[in-house]
């Protein structure tokens, strides 16, 4: 018993340095963007291209993520994960080297299928380490603040080696690419040397369902349908509502990268508290209270941020291109948008723990179909960038309250727990 415990131990704090890897390698994507704008000349729905292709690789192999997962277990997989993590962080260095955007486009495509590979791993482990229910949304959610405080470092870091916005390339965020790809590394070998448990280790051949049958069986679950197009929404919220705060900022209001890039750090900084808070209430409070509390606050928040705009300014908290602490002045809608982030902390955990309640044996295969629509977080910023394009920045945020008020429903109504009628 003892034994078990401490490779649970074990296995949950490696969980959570995935968790760590998953948010770091995502969330240059954002900085990003700047950068290609200015390098290649793109426009705003051409600028969020890269993260459209780190998310689009989870349409593709979701599901075979999963599959993976079932057949070859946790640590083949996490394995692999890292690897292909690897070559794609490599691919987006060399893309600096040779100049060239379809490089750029494809190592962010390469990144992606390592980041559903490692999504599909990290949360039904972490589900099930936690004993599923509310331990089980517990534990992501204390795996999520780990994912924030990755993503809070992320946009500081890249801002400030942007430096001059006239001049942005990406050999300038090459820092950030050599540790991205020193933590997969090393994560290799992490991973290689531990004792992961494989919780359906036991399960005999003839109890595995074929493909069409497990994927079949967890579609039978309504509410399960119902989340997996919450989980795209959410993605898409997630990924937006930072993403175009950076454009604005840089743009239409004529912040350095690097002070932007600490606003939006904020952000994601605000996810971080908001998951070391989900994750102490996680225990006691239902997924089902805390997703339709912050949904509700979440639109307050946007139509607060559309509606004041840049009417008035705020001091905000910034550091400065050389490293100096300071207030900034900001568009007080843009203070809104940031506090965003203690309303989309909790939402994946609360999202994935009620969608996959009852399914049983088919939450190995619920994941990668998980996995499939958090391509949500290329598309939906596709759309805003659109919408960004025809109207205005702060008109794009419009597509993210209708997506926050389905997720709304889905806490309130569609996470009840069914079966379609046969």
């Amino acid at each position: 018993m003892a034994k078990q415990k401490s490779n649970n131990v074990l296995a949950i704090g490696i969980m959570f340095f995935l968790f760590m890897m998953i948010s770091f390698v995502t969330g240059l994507q954002n900085p990003f963007g700047i950068i290609v704008k200015q390098q290649f000349g793109a426009t705003n729905l051409m600028s969020q291209l890269g993260n459209a292709a780190n998310f689009i690789a989870y349409a593709f192999l979701g599901l075979p993520a999963g599959l993976l997962l079932a057949k070859k277990g946790y640590k083949f997989t996490a394995l692999a994960a890292v690897a292909v993590g690897f070559v794609g962080v490599g691919v987006t260095f060399l893309s600096g080297i040779a100049n060239s955007f379809v490089v750029y486009l494809i190592g962010a495509l390469i990144s992606g299928f390592s980041m559903c590979m490692l999504n599909t791993v990290v949360n039904p482990m972490l589900n099930t380490l936690g004993g599923g229910g509310n331990k089980g949304n517990q534990l992501i959610q204390f795996g999520g603040s780990l994912n924030s405080l990755a993503a809070t470092i992320c946009p500081v870091f890249v801002g400030y080696l942007i430096g001059d916005l006239a001049q942005a390339k990406i050999s300038n965020a090459n820092p950030a690419l050599f540790i991205a790809m020193g933590i997969f590394a090393l994560a290799f070998i992490i991973i290689l040397f531990s004792n992961i448990p494989e919780p359906d280790a036991e399960e005999s051949a003839e109890e595995k369902a074929s493909t069409m049958e497990t994927v079949k069986g967890a579609l039978s679950y309504r509410h399960f349908i119902f989340g997996i197009i919450a989980i795209f929404l959410y993605v898409g919220v997630e990924v937006g509502i930072p993403n175009f705060a950076n454009l604005y900022m840089t743009e239409g209001v004529g912040l350095a990268p690097a002070v932007a890039g600490t606003i939006v750090g904020m952000y994601w900084f605000l996810m971080l508290c908001g998951r070391l808070v989900g994750g102490v209430l996680g225990g006691k409070v239902s997924s089902r209270a805390m997703i339709s509390t912050v949904s509700s606050v979440a639109i307050v928040f946007l139509l607060l941020g559309i509606f004041l705009k840049d009417s008035t300014s705020v001091m905000f908290p910034a550091i400065t291109s050389n490293l100096k602490f300071s207030l900034q002045e900001i568009p007080v809608g843009v203070m809104f948008f940031v506090l965003c982030g203690l309303c989309t902390s909790v939402m994946w955990g609360s999202i994935f723990n009620l969608a996959v309640e009852g399914l049983g044996k088919y939450t190995s295969i619920a994941s990668g179909i998980f996995m499939v629509m958090v391509c949500g977080g290329g598309i939906l910023p596709l759309v805003q960038g659109g919408v960004a394009d025809a109207s205005s920045f702060i008109s794009s945020y419009w597509v993210v309250v209708a997506a926050v008020a389905y997720i709304l429903w889905f806490g309130l109504a569609g996470s009840k727990v069914a079966k379609k009628a046969n």
